[in-house]
């Protein structure tokens, strides 16, 4: 596992007291925290200066950590899922009932990724959650890729993870699960 023992307790008290992380995935360095807490959602978007309309990504190591976020997929759509999972593809599935128009923004759908990046899945393995995951980077300019690009970018406002990104060049390929319609290649 590439996270210690004290530094998963240490992110853990970070995401429960609603703060920020930093931390590698598949082509850069991503943005994310506990989805469910609205505060750290918040920071996330002041930081990016991004709009809450936008919506946001959410990742996991495993689709069962998506679940509660999402309506339940037909035996077909789990057969795509499967194609493209674990990797760096995000669907735009139906959310649940449940998922707050923060984390949605202005859509009925909501973006999720089962990632195969082994940062990113042990981290949500050991906290034993889905994450908030976008792009390390201000809105306009191009996303960070180190540990000391995202210290010098944001500081003390988000606990910053060691590692290394993949070698993907691009970020991941965005689809809308029920139309098939692709927006990011």
């Amino acid at each position: 596992m590439p996270y210690s023992a004290a530094q998963i307790r240490k992110v853990r008290a970070h995401l429960v007291r609603g703060g920020v992380i930093a931390y590698p995935t598949e082509s850069c360095y991503g943005l994310g925290c506990d989805p469910r807490s609205y505060r750290a959602v918040r920071q996330i978007l002041q930081l990016k200066n991004r709009p809450q309309s936008k919506g946001l990504i959410l990742v996991a190591d495993r689709f069962s950590r998506l679940q509660r976020y999402v309506q339940p997929p037909t035996s077909e759509q789990h057969k795509l899922l499967d194609r493209t999972w674990p990797g760096p593809h995000t669907w735009l599935m139906p959310a649940s009932r449940h998922v707050p128009r923060w984390l949605r923004g202005r859509h009925d759908d909501i973006a999720v990724r089962v990632s195969a990046h082994p940062d990113t899945v042990a981290l949500c393995r050991a906290l034993g959650t889905a994450l908030v995951s976008t792009s390390a980077n201000r809105a306009g300019l191009m996303p960070l890729k180190t540990y000391a690009a995202c210290a010098r970018a944001f500081g003390r406002s988000a606990l910053i993870m060691p590692g290394r990104i993949g070698t993907r060049k691009m970020p991941s390929t965005i689809q809308h699960l029920l139309s098939g319609r692709i927006f990011r290649k």
